[in-house]
């Protein structure tokens, strides 16, 4: 079976897992609920949780994350290389994953709640947040930053994201998975395919269809369509904000990363321009909300450099403190010899 066979079938997989959730979704639906408090409130979660509701939620959600981190930990011990077929560990991984939809399923229709119960919904929003910045951060020595300009992180830096980097992408993944009751509303209902494609991507891992290009940058573009969704069906008329604030990552930094020619990036960013001129300009929404188009990347960037500049802080503090202690084996250096 060919990389792009297995990636077909992986998307092929997450819409009809999608579309499961939405025929069955009269069964979460019929759960009652309490009243809706704000924007900071979340909807779907039980209003008398039990001991056994929350257990389920974070019972299964351990088991899920910590099956999951051990299977990436085998498949770096074993040290494996990227081919076009599948190796055990992405089998593995297939199994387990299926196995845990299953029961985010049962686990759903019989006790409702989520992780949502007991943590914040910004949590939820910020792990996926925190795994697109990280990707940022991972692609910058291939397509650079902005408009394609490389950024000088140190070689360490990178090395050690890319090493580590499916151990958070996947808890990043996986905790949004169970934060949410299987509910089939339009917005769980795009948000559970797009969970489904991030779960399909961490079982690619040492397959080539985990670095097509045109399938990473589809995930990547894919929260547009997410937020975009989201947001018009929550009613709040910030839609713009989440539909021009990621189409202009694309624009900035994303695009770079594909394999088209000047008159294809300028296509793309030409689309930008006038959709901003026609939301703006034209349909009377103002220029004077402008701003909600570059408050996204300003956010993305900025993490990126937080980030960096706290390994930084870490990685000096540790080579100072090494330093130290190279010192005090010196002959001289004051050390008591044994």
């Amino acid at each position: 079976m060919t990389d792009r066979r297995i990636l077909w079938l992986g998307i092929a997989a997450s819409f009809a897992l999608t579309a499961l959730i939405w025929a069955l979704g009269w069964i979460p639906a019929s759960v009652p609920k309490l009243p809706d408090q704000g924007p900071a409130w979340y909807y779907w979660k039980l209003p008398e949780p039990t001991f056994w509701t929350r257990l389920s939620a974070w019972g299964m959600y351990a088991a899920h994350q910590v099956a999951v981190w051990g299977l990436i930990y085998w498949a770096q011990r074993s040290k494996l290389k990227y081919t076009r077929e599948l190796h055990p560990v992405n089998w593995w991984l297939i199994g387990v994953n299926l196995l845990f939809v299953g029961l985010h399923f049962v686990q759903t229709y019989i006790w409702y709640d989520g992780l949502a119960q007991d943590v914040s919904i910004f949590s939820s929003q910020g792990s996926v947040i925190l795994l697109l910045v990280f990707v940022l951060i991972m692609e910058t020595p291939r397509r650079g930053l902005f408009f394609g300009r490389k950024v000088g992180f140190r070689r360490e830096f990178i090395q050690l994201i890319k090493r580590h980097h499916g151990y958070l992408f996947s808890w990043a993944t996986i905790y949004t998975f169970w934060y949410h009751p299987m509910e089939a509303t339009p917005g769980h209902l795009i948000g559970f395919l797009y969970t489904f494609l991030l779960l399909f991507q961490g079982v690619l891992i040492y397959n080539r269809a985990h670095i097509n290009r045109w399938w990473t940058f589809a995930l990547e573009a894919a929260v547009l369509v997410h937020g975009t969704i989201v947001a018009v069906y929550q009613g709040n008329g910030i839609w713009p904000m989440f539909f021009f604030g990621f189409f202009a990552l694309i624009v900035t930094t994303q695009m770079y990363g594909l394999p088209i020619p000047n008159w294809g990036r300028w296509l793309i960013a030409g689309s930008f321009v006038a959709g901003v001129i026609a939301v703006y300009g034209l349909t009377g929404r103002g220029w004077t909300r402008l701003d909600e188009i570059v408050r996204i990347p300003i956010i993305d960037f900025a993490l990126v450099g937080v980030i960096y500049l706290l390994w930084l802080l870490g990685f000096w503090t540790w080579r100072g403190i090494d330093g130290l202690r190279n010192r005090s084996r010196l002959p001289g250096s004051g050390a008591t010899a044994d």
